[in-house]
């Protein structure tokens, strides 16, 4: 699980958030036309949100009121919390089970929800991507039994992406796999080359461990300088009222 495990850097990708032409999550039937039980166990589509805060405490305010999410269709989960290195910086991270019902949400019931943080945060940056493979196994978009998160993102080169998803699985994961801190992960993509990597972890500690032990070599074993043409990520700590 390289890149979230490698230093990134401080400057994050400009890259314009595009639509996923399709969907690769099935259709629920009627009786899935609510939060999905545990575990997971369906493609989704993977939100991540960025943006700096301006308004901490109308910030979280807000935040809570995300918990109208719990009646949407196709909804999966979501939580996030506050950067380490970045202050003021908030990441939230949302799952769903296809397209089709997150356009569905966006176009009925987002702005009702989000009128509650107006004017709290700027710089915001929103990007999608489609779940391709877990980190280590049976993920489920659940926040409760973790303390922190870390992602990454990544742009490959193009003749390299196969490549590059192939390291992920046979080199990464099951070095992920074999560290304890480490609770699940998913490996994600959108159009353009480009992937997210989600880890959570259940300490600060934990993950220290990991990236100490052995990132240099499974760099190295992954050709990982051949594959990334630009990479940035965050660690962050979780916030327990963000999660829904």
């Amino acid at each position: 699980m390289f890149s979230l495990q490698l230093p990134v850097h401080h400057s994050w990708l400009s890259i314009v958030p595009r639509a996923r032409g399709r969907s690769r999550g099935r259709t629920p039937p009627e009786r899935d036309r609510r939060h999905a039980p545990s575990p997971y166990d369906g493609a989704v589509l993977v939100k991540w949100i960025r943006c700096t805060v301006v308004d901490r405490r109308g910030f979280e305010r807000g935040q809570r009121k995300w918990a109208g999410l719990l009646g949407e269709p196709g909804f999966r989960g979501q939580g996030g919390g506050w950067s380490r290195g970045r202050p003021g910086v908030a990441h939230v991270f949302a799952f769903w089970e296809s397209r089709a019902f997150y356009d569905s949400f966006m176009a009925r019931a987002h702005d009702r929800l989000a009128t509650a943080q107006s004017g709290t945060f700027k710089d915001q940056q929103v990007k999608l991507f489609d779940h391709r493979f877990d980190v280590k196994t049976g993920f489920e978009p659940r926040f409760t039994d973790s303390d922190l998160v870390r992602v990454a993102h990544c742009r490959v080169h193009e003749e390299r992406a196969e490549h590059f998803a192939l390291m992920q699985e046979k080199v990464w994961n099951p070095a992920m796999a074999g560290s304890p801190g480490m609770v699940r992960g998913l490996f994600g993509e959108a159009p353009g080359h480009e992937f997210l990597i989600l880890s959570m972890w259940r300490s600060a500690a934990e993950h220290g461990k990991y990236r100490a032990e052995r990132v240099e070599r499974l760099a190295l074993r992954a050709q990982l300088e051949a594959d990334v043409a630009a990479l940035a990520g965050d660690i962050v700590e979780l916030e327990p009222t963000w999660t829904v």
